[in-house]
């Protein structure tokens, strides 16, 4: 059996801490460790509200005893969070927490449908939103059975409705010896058989699944990560929806094990971002492909100085060899970094170290985290050795338990073993560095033999007339499946046979045979989820859809009948 292993000294894992005990009562805690005026903490970059990790602990604490003596939250229950990025959202997660509860985050952007799905899915009993959200959120709310009293508002204010300051003010009132006692560990637990959260999965298929994560999964992480990140690090810009499993890890626990400051971004837009990389001279940024794209691509940036900036770090999808090529043209004397992981594993399986924050590793994943164990699973079955490509298997205390109320899926998933099967094809090299070459069910099979999107993204990418690209497999009665490109166009170029043709015979030229694109579709715009996977569904159900545009065919041009 060929197992790959971290290079990494293990970490000292607490088993018998939950999360809130280890954040903010234990010897790990910055409390427990920092003067209270070097005590970083969540502040809103626009507004200036803060909350330090002391207003974190005492705000949480007051906002848990109301739960639970005047709205009856009980240990085990959910509370489903609804919103924005702002600083009273990590105050209402760790509040939850503290007591016992499963926290479970949504999509600020889910419409009515989806968010009722996941209040129903996540058996949620409060609901905390902000006012730009309390539209869906209260439609949601009506149709998931949620008594309109379990319904919070993180900040601002809507008529009806209680707020988590009300709620701060309710807890306070009970007195400091009234306050509602902290969750411990039952007696025989360890902190893996305790779920802490539920996080949705973009799941490539189906609906989206809640993925049950325990209070060891994210301490586990944190460990991991805090092990290979410079002291230095003491600013982090939360610019990533704090639903996503790298809010939940990255931006909301992290940091406090750290303490560092997290400047929280509460809508994303180009110009807000780089105001505040220049306002708090931010060294390292987190951020996904979609805006490291256009971090090299949109002009506004030529407008601020940001020579301070000395790291990029990706995660959540995969960055072309192009835009890494132009990140490191445009910035030069920053290194990157990146995370390959999801949410079954809490975020990373494997990250860059610091002796690896150097381009020339850019294009991997970087190396396996501490205390993590990594297969690769040949089509054959067999185990891959250094340079092979298979299925990637992960094994580690990050890995979670299961999906909620799903036992096929996590039968599929998490094997008796302890394997978590990732889905996706991959090969570890001689430095011990992971490379992913795509999803497996994503591969097109072009007469039996894989082609991975990616690898035609990423070529079509470097072709100037092209802004962005998916390429997906279509149908085809000899080959099986053929690659089919859908391209974004950069402005001013006109979508026509003539650009087309130049696209596919550029593939031609580059790649071999069987991975020539049989069409190219021109779209006004790739679907993505927030954090910059491409949601090929929504491409497939488009194909099959009226709305198309402009198809080129290998050969033939021809508008798509409407």
């Amino acid at each position: 059996m060929v197992i790959f292993k971290s290079r990494q000294p293990p970490i000292d894992l607490p088993t018998e801490l939950t999360d809130w005990d280890w954040l903010f009562d234990s010897s790990y805690s910055p409390l427990c460790q920092y003067p209270e005026s070097e005590l970083a903490g969540f502040q809103n970059a626009i507004t200036k509200e803060r909350v330090s990790w002391r207003d974190v602990r005492d705000c949480s604490t007051f906002i848990s005893t109301a739960l639970v003596k005047k709205y009856g939250l009980k240990t085990g229950e959910s509370v489903s969070l609804f919103s924005q990025n702002t600083v009273w959202y990590p105050v209402a997660m760790f509040a939850g927490l503290r007591v016992g509860a499963k926290i479970s985050g949504a999509s600020p952007a889910y419409n009515v449908e989806e968010m009722t799905f996941a209040l129903k899915t996540a058996d949620a009993k409060f609901l905390m939103t902000t006012p730009g959200s309390m539209e869906v959120a209260a439609a949601s709310a009506v149709a998931a059975g949620l008594p309109k009293e379990n319904v919070f508002l993180l900040e601002g204010q809507v008529p009806g409705y209680t707020t988590i300051q009300e709620l701060i003010h309710v807890g306070k009132s009970y007195g400091e010896s009234g306050q509602t006692p902290a969750f411990k560990l039952p007696p025989g637990q360890k902190n893996k058989d305790v779920c802490g959260f539920l996080s949705f999965s973009s799941g490539t298929t189906g609906l989206p699944k809640a993925v049950m994560i325990s209070h060891q999964n994210v301490i586990a992480q944190c460990l991991q990560i805090q092990q290979i990140t410079p002291v230095t690090q003491k600013k982090i810009m939360a610019v990533l929806p704090l639903f996503h499993i790298t809010g939940l890890v990255h931006q909301m626990h992290l940091p406090i094990l750290l303490n560092a400051e997290v400047i929280m971004l509460p809508q994303f837009t180009m110009k807000k971002m780089l105001d505040i990389i220049v306002e708090y001279k931010l060294g390292e940024l987190l951020m996904v492909p979609p805006i490291l794209i256009r971090l090299v691509r949109d002009p506004i940036v030529d407008k601020y100085d940001l020579s301070h900036v000395t790291r990029f770090s990706s995660g959540a999808a995969p960055l072309s060899e192009e835009i890494i090529q132009l990140l490191q043209k445009k910035f030069p004397g920053t290194g990157f970094k990146q995370g390959y992981g999801m949410t079954e594993s809490c975020s990373c399986i494997t990250a860059h170290p610091p002796e690896k924050f150097d381009y020339k590793y850019a294009h991997s994943g970087g190396a396996i985290v501490a205390s993590t164990e990594v297969k690769i699973l040949k089509p054959d079955g067999a185990d891959g050795g250094i340079g092979e490509s298979g299925e990637v298997l992960a094994r580690g205390p990050q890995v979670v338990m299961g999906y909620l109320n799903d036992e096929k899926a996590t039968k599929e998933t998490f094997d008796e073993d302890g394997w978590l099967h990732t889905g996706d094809q991959g090969a570890i090299d001689e430095e011990g560095m992971i490379h992913i070459q795509d999803r497996i069910k994503e591969l097109i099979k072009v007469k039996g033999i894989g082609v991975a999107p990616a690898e035609l993204e990423d070529l079509l990418l470097g072709h100037n007339k092209v802004e962005d690209v998916a390429v997906m497999g279509i149908k085809d009665d000899y080959s099986g499946e053929l690659p089919k490109a859908f391209v974004v166009l950069k402005r001013g170029v006109a979508a026509d046979g003539a650009v087309g043709k130049e696209l596919i015979a550029f593939v031609k030229e580059k790649k071999v045979r069987y991975k020539w694109i049989k069409e190219v579709e021109f779209i006004d715009e790739i679907p993505k989820s927030a954090s910059g996977k491409i949601l090929r569904r929504v491409l497939r159900d488009k194909q099959l859809g009226a709305e198309r545009g402009t198809i080129i065919k290998d050969g033939v041009g021809e508008k798509a009948m409407l």
